[in-house]
């Protein structure tokens, strides 16, 4: 586990091979078991595509059930400092609502979730790794940027192998930072999931989590 120079707490980042493979499922699984060893824990949600309209403004479904768990109440915007109505690429949506999305903007945000109290903070990303969030920036500079560590979500589902290896790669290239990764069962009609699970554990090691959509398949 990695924590910034300057504060000491830890801090993750969830990534996964794809959109809807379960990153918000395994940050609050996460999110739960860093408090049940003592810490106080706050997740957050930098940017997020695909919100509905409230009376206090855009909220997110994921970001929502991120604030849920947390260990103290903190404002949303803190939380979910970007947040687009339309379910669609993060930098597509800030370019048609007439906004840019500024590393600084999510930077300020993590550092007050830090002052706020957090000894754990758990960052879920949007889309996947390499998903770009401006003409400069990809979903992979916050990571770097808040010096996280990351944990890749793999949605056992049909391509998951080709996904979870072209990503895998990319973050065992990281200097440093790269936790490992989690199996997370979609659905209890995918076929052979033993054969997928067995074939990406020989390629890039065992599973630090494995999430079942049904205990008995694991």
């Amino acid at each position: 586990m990695s924590s910034s120079n300057e504060t000491e707490i830890e801090g993750y980042f969830v990534t996964g091979t794809d959109t809807e493979v379960g990153k918000t499922v395994i940050a609050r699984d996460l999110m739960r078991r860093l408090k049940e060893q003592g810490h106080t824990v706050l997740g957050m949600k930098p940017i997020a595509s695909g919100a509905i309209q409230t009376k206090e403004g855009l909220r997110n479904e994921d970001a929502l059930a991120l604030q849920a768990e947390c260990s103290i109440d903190v404002p949303y915007d803190w939380i979910n400092p970007y947040c687009f109505e339309p379910s669609i690429a993060p930098h597509i949506a800030a370019e048609q609502a007439g906004e840019s999305i500024r590393m600084d903007i999510i930077q300020y945000a993590y550092s007050q979730l830090v002052e706020a109290g957090a000894t754990a903070i758990v960052v879920e990303g949007a889309g996947g790794w390499l998903v770009p969030i401006n003409d400069m920036e990809m979903m992979s500079d916050i990571a770097d940027q808040l010096n996280l560590d990351v944990v890749l979500v793999v949605g056992l589902k049909l391509g998951c192998i080709n996904h979870a290896l072209l990503t895998a790669n990319h973050l065992q290239a990281l200097p440093s930072g790269y936790m490992g990764w989690v199996a997370n069962h979609l659905s209890p009609d995918m076929l052979a999931v033993a054969e997928n699970m067995r074939s990406l554990s020989e390629r890039i090691g065992e599973p630090m989590m494995v999430h079942a959509y049904d205990e008995s398949m694991v």
